[in-house]
């Protein structure tokens, strides 16, 4: 029994490891890899290293590496809230996750119904990712979903999802969606290939317009700083007293508030994309043939 308990803390921690350090790894690799410099600096991800390859050079950059410190997070919390889960609910941790699992569930069929019930893993997944990527510029760190490369490969995965549901007709009904009317199909053709491209640069611009407004006020807040207190005597002329409280307030908005509400959209769009697109009549219709 005393055994029992003591596998049971040690598992904890190891799951607790698992969501911080990513995060202080993270904090050390951008201290160890930033040069020193002056004013502002607004640019892409850091690129670490590149790997040869035959076709095209693999550049390893912040996002990717982030992206799967986030994952790897998201793991160890998920593995702590569902570490020593019973048939009923008798720890806070246990009551976490059955309101995550309940309210991803309600989420995916009240906006995809109940043929599309297996999705919820999948959402949930999507507005972990999202929001915790997000949520990295809180410590300083590179957000994935401001990089366009990150959210456009989260696209193309939900344009590939849209394209199977619709072709669940067969590539005939498919192909006739197009065409109707068929005045539209150039319109239509265009609509379909517009879809991931707006949903990538919907999400990538929201989050990284806010860190760029955020590091362009602060700075106006510093030069601000600076001419109105620059003629105090000492350190205190040089102190940014207008850069205390202003650059935190906005961060609850943009990297908090904004990089939550992208997830949560992008979840929607993905829901709505993919129930949308799914030929539910026609589908129905051939399966009672089928079974007739």
């Amino acid at each position: 029994m005393e055994n029992d308990k003591q596998r049971f803390k040690l598992l904890d921690t190891v799951y607790t490891a698992m969501m911080i350090l990513p995060i202080v790894f993270g904090i050390i690799l951008k201290i160890f890899t930033t040069p020193l410099s002056e004013g502002i600096s607004i640019s892409g991800a850091k690129i670490f290293f590149t790997i040869k390859l035959p076709i095209q050079d693999l550049p390893i950059t912040e996002s990717q590496v982030h992206s799967w410190l986030v994952m790897i997070s998201i793991t160890g919390l998920c593995l702590f809230l569902t570490h020593g889960i019973k048939e009923k609910a008798d720890t806070k941790r246990q009551h976490v996750a059955e309101w995550i699992v309940e309210n991803a569930q309600k989420l995916v069929d009240g906006n995809m119904g109940e043929y599309f019930s297996g999705f919820a893993p999948f959402i949930a997944a999507i507005l972990g990712l999202s929001a915790f990527s997000s949520l990295l510029a809180l410590f300083g760190l590179y957000a994935p979903t401001s990089d366009v490369n990150v959210t456009a490969g989260w696209a193309i995965l939900v344009f590939f999802l849209i394209t199977y549901y619709k072709m669940k007709c067969g590539p005939v009904i498919y192909a006739k969606s197009f065409a109707d009317p068929p005045l539209l199909a150039p319109l239509n053709i265009i609509s379909e290939v517009a879809t991931p491209v707006s949903m990538a640069f919907r999400h990538y611009g929201n989050v990284l317009s806010g860190s760029v407004i955020s590091v362009l006020l602060a700075s106006g807040l510093q030069g601000l700083s600076a001419i109105v207190f620059g003629k105090l005597p000492g350190f205190l002329g040089e102190f940014p007293f207008l850069q205390i409280g202003i650059p935190a307030v906005l961060s609850i908005y943009f990297d908090v508030f904004s990089g939550l509400l992208q997830a949560y959209i992008f979840a929607m769009l993905t829901m709505l994309y993919v129930a949308g697109g799914f030929p539910a009549d026609e589908y129905y219709r051939r399966k009672a043939l089928n079974k007739s």
